[in-house]
């Protein structure tokens, strides 16, 4: 692996981190304005429609700029969210009801941020390291990324405790800026992100050349869903976007249900229903490690784990003892990490070989986020109508198994109508039908 990577894997891990860590600070400074409880997962949601809106444009930008800078800047639109947080008080006052949709807004901003970031931390992969190390690094971004969404929950519930926060604002720095237990672990988030953007700034420039990219907004569209048509009528391209899609578009809404399913079911408290995703942090990494072992041309062989995986979300409902908890966490990560990192991986080099490395990835992300915009929609619909959260959780892992039935039968069709399709998987080169485009 070159030092480039391992710079890469440090700010993603980092960005990564800060992101998901904020988010529960941002829930619990929105709980210290007494804000609406609908507001929590329409943060979730605005922060994936950043993916979508954005989407025609940031693999574009990716591809102009060494992607180094790229991470960069978009890790300073990050931290832009951050201040927004702070800034509420000057805008508002007392207005607590528009504090509380200032915070919601400025998640939105970081979302700006992590969706131009998306396809330069990928993009760069593609890069740095040869098409049969490709799962190998893929295990470790993909390992350390679940992981720091894992951890990133747990830190920020970390931080809004009582006994943290008081020792955060005990803090003579972080006291003269925040004033409350939220805004001191905002402060701490914030510094993540400024270390992530420091590492940003050592990535070497791979020097690698893209065509000259399109800068006329309407032009970007039509190209940019020229290519979502592209990679969904490839063979290979179309099983392993359907399976990636499918799989952020489950783990983001997992983990609300896990948050609601701490406090309904096991009676915790949110910081407490956060460190329950550490635990499933301890699978994940177990999972992406095995998964590192998978050579890409076997990388479709791990689609039945998908089925498994639904099945063992359906056991969060008879759980009740500590031990059943913290074991059924630990395999729904473990199946998690083994399953998404060669499937990612697939998607990445059949991308790459199709399209170009930040092109590839914003259609990646287009079509994740926008599941993720429907799941996160129903889950907020089926909370709104006062379901049970684990009816909730038998029909989101009902879902997730027989959709996965239904992608193994259809990637069997397509091998057999398209053998010479999946021989390809592994060949070297890049853009080849974004030049006959």
């Amino acid at each position: 692996m070159k030092k480039g990577f391992y710079l890469v894997m440090i700010a993603q891990a980092l960005s990564s981190l800060a992101d998901n860590a904020l988010f529960i600070a941002a829930i619990a400074l929105i709980a210290e304005l007494n804000g609406p409880d609908w507001m929590t997962p329409a943060m979730k949601w605005f922060f994936a429609f950043s993916y979508v809106i954005l989407a025609a444009f940031v693999g574009a930008i990716s591809d102009s700029y060494p992607k180094g800078r790229v991470m960069f800047v978009t890790n300073a639109i990050k931290i832009s969210g951050c201040l927004l947080m702070f800034g509420f008080e000057f805008v508002s006052g007392n207005n607590h009801a528009l504090h509380a949709y200032i915070v919601c807004f400025s998640y939105a901003l970081v979302g700006i941020g992590a969706a131009a970031y998306s396809p330069a931390k990928y993009g760069i992969v593609t890069e740095l390291l040869p098409p049969n190390d490709l799962v190998k690094g893929n295990s470790w971004i993909e390992g350390l990324t679940v992981l720091s969404i894992i951890l990133g929950v747990v830190l920020g519930g970390k931080l809004t405790e009582p006994a943290m926060s008081g020792w955060l604002l005990a803090n003579p720095f972080i006291s003269t800026i925040a004033k409350t237990p939220a805004e001191a672990a905002i402060v701490v988030i914030a510094t993540i992100y400024i270390l992530a953007a420091l590492c940003n700034l050592l990535i070497p420039n791979t020097h690698f050349v893209y065509p000259k990219q399109e800068t006329n907004p309407v032009k970007l569209c039509k190209i940019f869903f020229s290519y979502v048509k592209i990679l969904w009528q490839d063979k290979v391209g179309q099983i392993s976007l359907a399976v990636t899609t499918l799989f952020w578009g489950a783990g983001a809404t997992l983990q609300l249900v896990v948050l609601q399913w701490g406090q309904d079911h096991l009676n915790l408290t949110i910081a407490q229903s956060a460190n329950l995703m550490g635990v499933a942090a301890i699978g994940t990494v177990l999972g992406s490690v095995l998964a590192g072992k998978v050579p890409l041309r076997k990388a479709l062989f791990v689609l039945p784990v998908g089925i498994i995986m639904g099945l063992a979300v359906m056991l969060m409902t008879i759980t009740q003892s500590d031990w059943s908890v913290y074991l059924v966490l630990i395999l729904i990560g473990g199946l998690a990490g083994f399953f998404v990192v060669p499937m990612n991986a697939l998607l990445q080099h059949r991308g790459h070989v199709l399209l170009s490395a930040g092109h590839s990835i914003a259609v990646q992300n287009f079509n994740e986020q926008l599941n993720i915009l429907f799941m996160v929609a129903v889950y907020g619909a089926m909370v709104a109508f006062d379901m049970h959260i684990n009816t909730i959780i038998i029909i989101f892992g009902s879902i997730v198994a027989i959709l996965m039935a239904f992608i193994i039968v259809w990637c069997l069709i397509n091998k057999n109508r398209c053998p010479d399709t999946f021989d390809e998987i592994g060949d070297i080169g890049h853009g080849r039908a974004q030049q006959s485009t």
